[in-house]
């Protein structure tokens, strides 16, 4: 199990995981940026900021499925 973790760690990195590398860096930046925004607009409405870092972390991670669902392996 660790073996194969490393093995798409390796492969992420050197860019040969997905079949369109740029697709997925796209959507990485799409969901950072929207976590950001949604954070912001927390912390702006009064929320403390430990409270608006972990609702916009859940958020954000709820976000990935969606922005992730067409991206294909190698």
């Amino acid at each position: 199990m660790l073996e194969m973790a490393k093995s798409s760690i390796v492969l992420f990195f050197r860019g040969k995981l997905f079949s369109d590398p740029s697709k997925v860096y796209g959507q990485i930046a799409k969901g950072a940026a929207a976590t950001a925004i949604i954070l912001i607009a927390l912390a702006k409405i009064g929320l403390p900021l430990a409270v608006a870092a972990g609702v916009a972390g859940l958020i954000g991670g709820a976000l990935q499925p969606y922005l992730f669902k067409d991206l294909r392996y190698r």
